[in-house]
């Protein structure tokens, strides 16, 4: 009985000693995590926050986007070491959740204009002013025209100048897919600016 209450005794001492050293080699593990992901945000941030901007084209919704990024790749924690190019993942996720935000703010969107864009002071008069942004606006509107496909492909290459390897792994095709798409919707644009100036000249 002695004997068996001795063992008892070392047992409980053993665990409560490994007690602690379990809790110290979690917290390691934690501050481990978070050094890894402080470092994607350190080197990743602006590539994450351009992707989502080049889908949302609104600054605060960029950032939210860019965050949201960020917090997906916490969820990850213990696999974030094991990811070989944290650049073109990353990149991924920004793509996905930028795209899903836009459809749901596609949704909850009303057929009202919201906002009004002020004329910034940049120098040029108010007409110059009023012509890139209706140039810009008609450009804007020509390129979300496209099909999904071209216009992906075209906004991430050539807008944002992300490599076509990057792009192609974001969206789940080739590289020559990248570039064939990214030619196409060129050709589209030219062809529909053409149209559009036509009947001016």
């Amino acid at each position: 009985m002695i004997a068996e209450s001795a063992m008892a005794d070392e047992a409980s001492n053993l665990m409560q000693k490994a007690l602690p050293q379990k809790a110290l080699a979690q917290k390691a593990l934690a501050r481990q995590e978070e050094d890894q992901l402080e470092t994607a945000v350190r080197e990743h941030a602006r590539l994450v926050y351009r992707i989502a901007y080049s889908v949302l084209r609104n600054p605060a919704d960029a950032e939210d986007a860019t965050q949201e990024t960020f917090l997906r790749a916490l969820r990850y924690g213990k696999r974030l070491a094991g990811i070989h190019d944290q650049k073109a993942w990353l990149a991924r996720i920004a793509w996905r959740v930028a795209v899903q935000r836009r459809k749901s703010m596609a949704k909850a969107a009303t057929d009202t204009e919201e906002g009004v864009e002020t004329l910034a002071s940049t120098g040029h008069g108010a007409d110059r002013v009023l012509l890139e942004q209706e140039r810009s606006a008609v450009l804007e509107r020509l390129i979300s025209a496209l099909p999904s496909p071209l216009r992906d492909a075209l906004v991430l290459s050539t807008l944002e100048e992300i490599a076509p390897r990057e792009v192609a792994l974001m969206l789940g095709i080739s590289e020559a897919a990248v570039r064939s798409r990214s030619f196409r919707a060129r050709e589209i644009l030219r062809e529909r600016l053409v149209a559009l100036m036509g009947p001016r000249t």
